[in-house]
């Protein structure tokens, strides 16, 4: 009897090991429960108020720091110290990643008609320009003849033409360093680039070498209105174009979460400096804010995440990427395997704002190409989140000008959102996402005039509630990154760059 009994016991035993999906359930599955739960909490609890309060600090800075946080100042400084501090605070591991670079800062950008008829116009110095004597030269003005490449090659200069002169320069077809170079291998003393579309133009040279001569960027209507006097007879101009540039060192700063699988590594960023015109609460306060909000609620309600969670603030973005290009340039082998996904936050509260998500797949058909595989993914799951709370979005070309280029260029999926810069938003951008037609997603774009008067608080909370959910979701989950993606075909325009796509000063190419 007590070996029947044995024997009876021993069947559903032997039938339990023979079957373990039985006895065990789908790590998968837990995954997925894991990340739907933190993601709600996380969207729930992260809130664009107290995000403002990250900004009302970065404005406390800049204001007692010169008006700024530019990449080498002590506005930038002191934001960086306050980041560390709070992430430390927060219970992350956090390091500084100190780099050099060339720190810029416009001394003059002056443009004014001496004759025929005097006036002044508004004129951007590029970065890394090369710059005129202080009070500037007087010179005629000679314009390049317009085609697809304006300004591109040698034989765009007539002989003598330029010899002494300003070049005149439409944008397009290559960078603002090659126009530059050719408009001063044909003898000209400076440069004058306006703009293909709507909006100021502003721009950089790449670097200190690439620097022929002084150069600067005007509206579209301003260049085709010089063209016009140009054609009717001499125009002479009074320019200046002046550039502090030296040698300087900052810092990117990077936090992750203590526990988690460090081989899928899930990346989060946002550029932390500002131009030197103003404080930048917009551009890039908003997004440093909202990284910050999130990782503070990720901390108190996730101590055990699945995957390796890392935010960065990234330094020197507004004069070319520096801060994160130096990062991905300095992870090993392994170190770029591990990372799994990249997001970027930048520019999340223009004032006039759309809700752009980069094309990763791009099913827009606009610009730049489809990103690495996964970031198809990427943009489906911020799509799919905004879909289920009715919120209307549209694409933005995925053209690397902000700090996710780097990452794209070695292959690592990634993506984000973006409110808008210098373009002009459209009437059916009006009727989509409110605001005003024919003006800019923000008008005080590099400029003195973005402060906290320049954040839209709606855009704020969209954001990070994409920012919390992405956050939830690939802390424990990054199964969606394998599930094949339905492209569908829009109508995309040149989006939210009008063109320009985001016109950060770190912008080269045409």
């Amino acid at each position: 009897m007590a070996t029947m009994a044995a024997a009876a016991l021993a069947t559903p035993l032997l039938l339990a090991s023979a079957s373990p999906s039985a006895a065990r359930p789908d790590p998968g599955d837990r995954a997925a429960k894991d990340a739907s739960k933190l993601a709600r909490k996380l969207v729930q609890k992260s809130s664009a108020d107290d995000a403002y309060e990250h900004l009302e600090k970065f404005q406390q800075i800049a204001d007692s720091t010169g008006g700024h946080r530019a990449a080498g100042s002590l506005g930038h400084d002191a934001s960086a110290a306050y980041v560390y501090q709070q992430m430390k605070k927060y219970g992350y591991d956090v390091s500084y990643q100190r780099f050099s670079f060339v720190y810029t800062e416009t001394l003059a950008e002056k443009l004014s008609v001496v004759s025929p008829t005097p006036r002044d116009i508004d004129i951007a110095a590029m970065t890394y320009t090369k710059s005129t004597p202080v009070g500037g030269i007087k010179a005629d003005v000679a314009t390049v003849p317009v085609d697809d490449t304006t300004g591109c090659e040698a034989d765009d200069y007539a002989s003598d033409t330029f010899t002494g002169k300003i070049a005149l320069i439409k944008r397009g077809g290559c960078t603002f360093a090659a126009k530059q170079a050719a408009a001063a291998g044909a003898g000209a003393v400076g440069a004058i680039v306006y703009n293909n579309t709507e909006g100021t133009l502003s721009g950089t040279l790449g670097d200190q070498a690439s620097a022929k001569i002084p150069t600067g960027g005007i509206t579209q209507a301003e260049g085709e209105k010089l063209a016009a006097e140009v054609a009717k007879g001499p125009l002479n101009v009074s320019f200046e174009i002046r550039e502090l540039q030296e040698e300087r060192s900052t810092n990117n700063v990077i936090a992750e979460t203590r526990r988690g699988n460090a081989a899928n590594t899930v990346m989060l960023g946002a550029h932390l400096d500002s131009v030197t015109a103003g404080p930048g609460i917009n551009d890039n306060g908003s997004g440093s804010a909202g990284l910050l909000e999130v990782a503070q609620e990720l901390a108190k309600r996730e101590k055990s995440p699945t995957n390796k969670v890392r935010f960065a603030w990234w330094s020197a973005e507004e004069n070319g990427l520096l801060g994160s290009e130096h990062y991905v340039a300095n992870l090993s082998s392994l170190g770029k395997k591990e990372v799994k996904l990249y997001l970027n936050f930048d520019m999340i509260a223009s004032p006039n704002y759309g809700i752009f998500v980069y094309d990763g797949d791009d099913s827009d058909g606009v610009g730049a190409g489809e990103g690495p595989a996964g970031s198809a993914q990427l943009e489906r799951d911020i799509n799919e989140y905004l879909d289920k709370r009715g919120t209307p979005h549209e694409g933005t070309d995925f053209t690397g000008r902000s700090d996710y280029g780097p990452f794209i260029e070695v292959g690592i999926p990634s993506g984000g959102t973006f409110t808008g810069a210098e373009g002009i938003k459209t009437e059916a951008q009006a009727l989509k996402f409110g605001g005003e037609a024919g003006v800019a997603y923000d008008v005080n774009y590099h400029a003195a005039g973005d402060d906290l008067s320049n954040i839209n608080m709606e855009a704020f909370a969209v954001n990070i509630g994409i920012i919390a959910n992405a956050v939830g979701t690939y802390a424990h989950d990054i199964s969606s990154l394998r599930k094949p993606v339905t492209t569908v075909p829009t109508d995309g325009d040149a989006g939210s760059g009008g063109g320009l796509h985001d016109g950060h000063d770190h912008e080269v190419t045409e």
